[in-house]
């Protein structure tokens, strides 16, 4: 295709579709965050580049160039984290139980102590909720919290409404921070989670909505999150959030996430 003096064939018109997807790809993992002005401050030095170079500006171009040169390492160091929540998105699509082609050859087992250990997350997030006890539960799915359980204190124990009520009630030493649920047990207490930075997340949700979110960027796992002062139910996964939720309407979305083929 001949379009002026320039020609152009089906290669470059792949080439530029997949940048535009490339940089609105990035774009939507900086969208609200101070990183998203970093990006366009770049994207705008880069353009002011590229026309000085177009039209010969020698001392300019050879300014910008260090600049752009330095500046790849700085985008490095300042959008780690964007970009690290870029690389899991990639990696969690090749996952069998993510990608909707090869999962239909994947039948995972769901064992009966899962149920078992929903409905006793269930029944004792119903009574925090009515008694405005904060809670912070996060259940593994495929991706291996292992990390995040050490940071805790390690418990190993069988999962009950009564223990899950003692741990997060406001008088014993862990009640603070998340529980963690590996394979139907109740492996953590009192476990550090990330705390997201994303400016998208309303300025009502405290801290614990706060550190459900960072867990959800970061990982595949369900987060149930008991406000404190509301004694709202909060469903919070792949970063997305379900708020003022029933206890029934819990228990759907969660069975559904958890158990789903």
């Amino acid at each position: 295709m001949q379009i002026g003096f320039l020609t152009i064939d089906w290669i470059d018109i792949l080439d530029i579709l997949l940048v535009a997807f490339l940089l609105y790809q990035v774009y939507k993992l900086i969208q609200g965050s101070i990183a998203n002005k970093v990006f366009f401050g770049y994207i705008f030095i880069y353009a002011v580049y590229l026309v000085a170079k177009a039209l010969g500006m020698e001392l300019l171009s050879a300014i910008l160039g260090q600049f752009m040169n330095v500046g790849v390492l700085a985008l490095l160091i300042i959008f780690q984290q964007e970009i690290r929540r870029f690389l899991m998105m990639l990696g969690r699509s090749t996952s069998i139980r993510e990608n909707t082609i090869l999962k239909k050859f994947y039948t995972p087992k769901v064992a009966k102590e899962s149920i078992t250990s929903i409905q006793s997350i269930l029944e004792a997030t119903k009574v925090m909720a009515t008694s405005h006890t904060g809670a912070l539960i996060v259940i593994e799915r495929e991706d291996d919290l292992k990390k995040f359980i050490e940071s805790g204190d390690i418990i190993d124990a069988e999962i009950s409404k009564r223990l899950i009520l003692n741990i997060f009630h406001k008088n014993t030493p862990l009640h603070d921070g998340a529980i963690i649920i590996k394979d139907g047990r109740l492996a953590a207490a009192r476990c550090m989670l990330p705390v997201s930075e994303s400016g998208t997340i309303s300025p009502a949700l405290g801290f614990r909505h706060r550190a459900a979110f960072g867990m959800s960027e970061q990982t595949d796992a369900a987060i149930i999150v008991v406000s404190e002062e509301k004694g709202e139910i909060s469903f919070i996964n792949h970063g997305g959030i379900f708020r003022n939720m029933s206890v029934n309407d819990l228990e759907a979305k969660l069975t559904d996430y958890l158990l789903k083929v």
